[in-house]
């Protein structure tokens, strides 16, 4: 899978895309292909104040529930709705319409410490080395 080249994302596997004050997050096919079969998303309602590195929700998958930590902090403008009837798209689509929640942004500075792709894609395969070692 080629991770968008405009996205950042953290070494717990979330993605976020910035335009301007405003920012998707989601987690990445890595993610979604460890988690397995999504079954179930948790997400905050909009208003929710999000802060880096904390939990924000969860996706419970066949395998597991796992949280979602938040890549950067901000207010939560908008919630995927779809992914209440609909959590599988998580695993069809998780870089656009698998997205979990849209914020406004409070310190775009945060973003500064988060990979960008070719170094997402570094990380996980070297933890896929590790893995298989």
């Amino acid at each position: 899978m080629a991770y968008p080249k405009n996205y950042r994302y953290t070494k717990e596997h979330e993605w976020i895309s910035v335009e301007g004050p405003l920012a998707t997050i989601g987690i990445t096919d890595y993610a979604q292909h460890e988690l397995g079969d999504v079954v179930f998303v948790e997400l905050p309602k909009p208003g929710a104040k999000l802060e880096t590195g904390k939990s924000f929700g969860t996706v419970e998958s066949v395998k597991a529930v796992s949280e979602i930590y938040a890549p950067a902090s901000g207010e939560v403008i908008e919630s995927n709705g779809e992914l209440q009837n609909t959590p599988e798209k998580i695993n069809t689509d998780p870089h656009s319409s698998g997205w979990l929640v849209k914020v406004r942004l409070t310190n775009a500075a945060e973003l500064n410490g988060l990979m960008d792709a070719p170094a997402y894609e570094a990380y996980i395969a070297a933890k896929s080395t590790e893995a298989s070692a």
